[in-house]
């Protein structure tokens, strides 16, 4: 048996695991977000339909339901799930129908990107590291996600020939927020991204852009591989 339910405790289940006992650590791992005060209905399905196991090595697979980052390859991680699933909440916020267009920085490979193209009505997904971009496309090929464009470009420029988004999120942290990001968020758009604090830390930052200007807010402490540009 490749996942046993023990004491109401699922271990983790090996690389030979059913469907089913993929599923149960899934779901296992949602309910332990919506422990943590995860709310919003939309992120919670997402979060149990996306197979996280089908983006990491099947050495890690094991993991893969574990509220952990686990390493992709190029230096890069993929994030936490409670991270995720943190974030696109925060794009949501209090929204009950679909957010429209999204601009993703880092695909990585693609966990991410998967999860918003349930909760959005199109993503555009950039990745400068050309290792990370063809991983990406390649797990996500069978998913066959008609509203998800993976693009390979320096994230920092963010893609203007969509603009503008009505969200903007980020998965590498910069000491500041790109201008051009802002200039690509629709009025009425929110963006989420790792920032570095003037301390030398990184936290959240939501940036709500209003007809009046942007408004900042700055939350938890986070930790996200550096900001990069150029394309590698």
């Amino acid at each position: 048996m490749a996942a046993v339910q023990l004491g109401g405790v699922l271990t983790r289940p090996d690389r030979s695991a059913t469907g089913s006992e993929w599923q149960a650590a899934r779901f296992a791992m949602v309910r332990k977000l919506e422990a943590q005060g995860l709310r919003h209905e939309a992120v919670l399905a997402a979060m149990r339909s996306v197979e996280r196991h089908r983006f990491v090595d099947s050495a890690l697979a094991n993991q893969a339901y574990e509220d952990t980052s686990l390493p992709i390859g190029l230096g890069q991680t993929i994030s936490k799930p409670s991270v995720v699933a943190r974030m696109i909440e925060l794009l949501c916020h209090d929204r009950s129908e679909k957010l429209g267009r999204v601009l993703e920085i880092g695909t990585g490979c693609g966990y991410q990107a998967a999860v918003l193209s349930s909760v959005s009505i199109e993503v555009y997904s950039m990745e400068r590291l050309r290792g990370l971009h063809e991983r990406a496309r390649a797990n996500l090929r069978a998913f066959r996600l008609s509203n998800l464009h993976l693009l390979m470009g320096d994230g920092m420029l963010g893609y203007a020939k969509g603009a503008p988004y009505a969200a903007i999120i980020a998965a590498a942290g910069g000491n500041d927020i790109p201008q051009a990001w802002i200039e690509q968020l629709a009025v009425g758009g929110r963006l989420v991204a790792p920032t570095v604090t003037s301390a030398g830390k990184q936290n959240l930052v939501v940036i709500d852009k209003t007809a009046r200007g942007v408004v900042r807010t700055e939350l938890e402490a986070v930790h996200f591989v550096p900001l990069k540009s150029g394309i590698g």
